[in-house]
């Protein structure tokens, strides 16, 4: 059947648009690691309706399991109708065994697998980083391959000088096989802008932790910080909505909110409704 001529752009634009829509989604998840304390104190089950309460669905998970099996675990997440996004996973676990990593991440449908820390005694220097390099290069490989991204999280410790920039720079710039995940709080917290690393290496942050800072807080090359600095998103000095913006324009799909203070069950609905208010759902 031949269609008229508006009908053929009045389709192509809604195609269009769907496209649109769809490439720049941009859907609100949490850490579970937020909930640390309730998933011992309550246990999953309660946990996960929390969460569902929330009216949150995506998740990064899986890295404790807190007493379950894998099977009754992913179980609850069916009950509870949430979606593991990323698995957690850790550098000795990827480094020595990529592909259980990568299972792991099939085994909940998991489209990324996140690592956190790497391993340095004493400061963070040149020799952790090229050796981390190398091994995501590695490692990143064997997941890519098997449909899986491996992202690693900085913690602001990587913010020592070399050459020209810093230690994260010269990751970044030399990672080939996996990508990067931004806590804008351990960028900000290390002494780096968080809005500008987004733009100085547009695409190669996959997904974001959204985590506030309070205001009056010390910069730490150490990667630590006293959880309780952990504030509502908007009511710290990080700057969570020019954060937001630069995502947004990047195509950025995934917000996780983390908090990990103590006052995480009164703070993450208020943190929700500020990223409802930046068109973060």
């Amino acid at each position: 059947m031949k269609l008229p001529s508006i009908m053929k752009k009045t389709l192509a634009a809604c195609i269009l648009a769907g496209v649109t829509a769809t490439s720049f989604a941009h859907e609100m998840g949490i850490q579970v690691y937020s909930l640390r304390n309730q998933f011992e104190q309550n246990g999953v089950a309660d946990t996960f309706s929390t969460i569902q309460g929330w009216d949150l669905q995506l998740l990064e998970a899986a890295g404790n399991l807190y007493g379950l099996s894998i099977y009754d675990f992913k179980n609850e997440l069916v009950k509870h109708d949430l979606q593991v996004v990323s698995v957690d996973t850790n550098y000795e676990e990827v480094r020595d065994n990529p592909m259980a990593v990568a299972y792991k991440a099939a085994f909940y449908g998991a489209k990324f697998a996140t690592f956190y820390w790497i391993p340095h005694e004493g400061e963070f220097n040149f020799e952790h980083a090229k050796a981390a390099v190398e091994m995501m290069n590695a490692s990143g490989k064997i997941l890519k391959q098997n449909g899986v991204t491996l992202q690693y999280h900085p913690h602001g410790y990587e913010f020592f000088k070399h050459e020209d920039g810093t230690l994260l720079d010269y990751m970044v710039q030399n990672v080939t096989e996996a990508e990067f995940q931004m806590d804008v709080f351990w960028i900000k917290n290390g002494g780096g802008d968080p809005v500008e690393y987004l733009q100085k290496y547009p695409g190669r942050f996959k997904t974001l932790h959204l985590k506030d800072r309070l205001h009056g807080t010390e910069n730490s090359s150490s990667g630590h910080q006293d959880v309780e600095t952990n504030v509502v998103l908007g009511e710290g000095d990080v700057g969570i909505e020019a954060v937001v913006a630069e995502a947004k324009k990047q195509g950025i799909r995934y917000f996780f909110i983390e908090d990990e203070s103590s006052r995480v069950e009164l703070q993450v609905p208020k943190s929700i409704e500020y990223l409802k208010g930046l068109g973060v759902h």
